[in-house]
């Protein structure tokens, strides 16, 4: 993402119903991001959806060491565990967000997980 003038906001990939990103004041938020491949078991959704995180925050000039907050939405909380199996190994060490995961139906019941997060922006210079 190019420098912006301050108080820019700043849109990734705009749709008719949504951003992927929105960038503002040091900030973006992601909107929550689902597997492409819902033939997946919840690992394999997961590794998606990190990846598609992990894509989205180097649009905007991040990275996944600087997510503030994460919120997990699981179609099946007995799921919990193995999705953290994927999660543990994905985020850096040392640089957990506050997180919350919640058992919710989502959008097509063939999601197993949705991830959203905010994360600070890299700063400039």
């Amino acid at each position: 993402m190019t420098s912006q003038p301050s108080g820019a906001i700043v849109r990734l990939q705009v749709g008719l119903r949504m951003s992927q990103a929105v960038c503002h004041g040091g900030l973006t938020w992601l909107a929550g991001q689902v597997a492409q491949d819902v033939s997946l078991d919840v690992s394999g959704q997961t590794r998606q959806v990190l990846d598609a995180i992990d894509r989205l925050l180097a649009q905007a000039g991040t990275d996944k060491a600087r997510i503030l907050q994460a919120n997990v939405y699981l179609a099946d909380i007995s799921d919990f565990a193995a999705m953290n199996a994927v999660w543990d190994a994905w985020v850096p060490q040392g640089h957990t967000p506050a997180r919350a995961t919640i058992e919710a139906r989502l959008a097509a019941p063939e999601y197993r997980v949705e991830i959203q997060v905010v994360a600070a922006l890299a700063r400039a210079g």
